[in-house]
């Protein structure tokens, strides 16, 4: 999307997360200017591991971080599911080549570093105000009010100010607070070398993929991140007291006793952990607007569809918005316009992250099902996609078209299922708004630019 608007906005982003930096990007790409709002009075390294698929790797590969992203991440040849107590196979799904038929890879990196691709791309596109705390929106002037007291007008506030969100009150005109999800998440790196030199660990290197354990109310992830130097583990167990930070520490102490009933070589890797982050995971249904009714503020990001890290795709869905609310902005010619292009945007976005949304709780359920009947009938269910992973292969190999039937259609192994990969991996943020804008963009906003008033402002 190289497009430049031909009326440009003065854009106030509130939030220097990967939702608010992909943000600026794309609609500084569009020729707006853009003001950033971030709190923190400087810009560090947070968090642990991240996932970014081919949905948003096509993305970040268009706005020209190929080389980058593909310094610091790691490429998973698979997915795998084991059985927590004894470490036994239950699930694979192949990655790798398959990810890579959507038209981009599947990568594994450290969230900083995705954070200072992101950051590194959109500085000089912007004017970023650190230490800049906002603490009140009037949404119809619009303007942002700082905690010094300093007054800033736009032409439009987006809010990219995550799941405790002051934009989101402004557009709703009332306090939704997050709830919180019952779970909690630690999370730790180890250095590569340390499992290297141990045979038992050394695969989880030498093979990169994504290895979920499965038990009663807990999971963990286990992931190559930073090139391959470091290994991600994220640790997921009933909350029990935690905050929403992604920079609480945590005791090692109590995480090791949370997980005592996992297999030997996890009790190896958290041996080896000394200090771990623990976040509590917070949720929201999904919002029943994205806009406020004056069309001069938006939502973006976990300021509108937070979700559990389960299916993933937090920082993607994130991401997308970005990616269609550029390529939407970058038509407008007349501020008439401006209000049903958010509409637009809401429209073609909040149904596709409240499904998101959705599969990541389903994941809740599938992974920390209790020991018994509806656990071994999952792992039935599991292994049947990992035999039938593996013939197929073979078959794809030999040239076959697979069938509607072996699409592994509705199994708990999500990622094996073919269908909600293609719905999830295939999808492209900057050919759903072309779509759009072809389909029904042109003919009932376009006319908005010399002033022909259409029948509804919302579409």
């Amino acid at each position: 999307m190289s497009q430049q608007a031909p009326l440009q906005l003065h854009i106030l982003i509130v939030g220097c997360g990967l939702g608010g930096l992909a943000a600026a990007h794309c609609l500084a790409q569009a020729g707006h200017k853009i003001t950033l709002f971030e709190s923190a009075p400087a810009i560090g390294e947070v968090g642990a591991g991240i996932q970014v698929s081919p949905n948003v790797t096509r993305l970040l590969i268009r706005w020209g971080l190929a080389e980058e992203l593909k310094k610091v991440s790691v490429k998973p040849e698979g997915l795998v599911f084991r059985r927590y107590s004894d470490g036994q196979k239950v699930a694979y799904t192949r990655w790798g080549e398959r990810m890579d038929a959507f038209g981009a890879p599947y990568y594994h990196i450290h969230r900083a570093d995705f954070h200072k691709l992101l950051y590194d791309r959109a500085l000089n596109e912007m004017d970023l105000r650190l230490n800049s705390t906002v603490v009140d929106c009037d949404p119809e002037a619009p303007s942002l009010t700082l905690a010094s007291g300093e007054v800033i007008h736009g032409d439009l506030i987006i809010g990219a100010d995550g799941i405790k969100s002051r934009i989101q009150k402004a557009v709703l005109g009332r306090e939704n607070p997050a709830h919180p999800t019952g779970d909690a998440a630690y999370r730790a790196t180890i250095p590569a070398s340390a499992l290297l030199a141990d045979p038992e660990l050394e695969s989880f290197v030498k093979t990169p993929e994504m290895t979920g354990w499965m038990g009663p109310q807990r999971h963990i992830m286990g992931y190559l991140v930073r090139g391959g130097q470091l290994y991600n583990l994220v640790m997921l167990h009933p909350d029990d007291g935690s905050v929403e930070s992604w920079t609480a520490e945590g005791s090692a102490d109590k995480m090791r006793a949370d997980f005592a009933d996992f297999e030997p070589r996890i009790q190896k890797l958290l041996k080896t952990v000394d200090t771990t982050l623990k976040w509590r995971l917070m949720d929201r249904k999904p919002l029943e607007t994205w806009i406020h009714p004056a069309g001069r503020v938006a939502l973006l990001g976990d300021a509108c569809h937070p979700m559990l890290p389960y299916r993933a795709q937090g920082a993607a869905m994130a991401i997308e918005d970005a990616g269609v609310l550029g390529n939407l902005l970058s038509r407008i010619s007349n501020i008439a316009q401006l209000k049903p292009l958010l509409y637009a945007y809401e429209s073609l976005r909040l149904p596709r992250t409240a499904a998101t949304q959705a599969s990541s709780r389903l994941n809740q359920t599938i992974f920390h099902l209790p020991d018994g009947p509806e656990q071994e009938a999952r792992d039935f269910q599991m292994r049947k996609a990992m035999e039938a992973e593996l013939a197929l292969a073979e078959r794809e190999l030999r040239g076959e078209v697979i069938s509607e039937s072996e699409m592994m259609e509705g199994n708990p192994n999500q990622w094996a299922d073919r269908k909600k990969n293609e719905a999830q991996f295939g999808y492209d943020a900057d050919e759903v708004a072309e779509r759009w804008w072809r389909e029904v963009g042109e003919r009932e906003i376009g006319p908005l630019a010399n002033g022909v008033a259409i029948q509804s402002g919302r579409l």
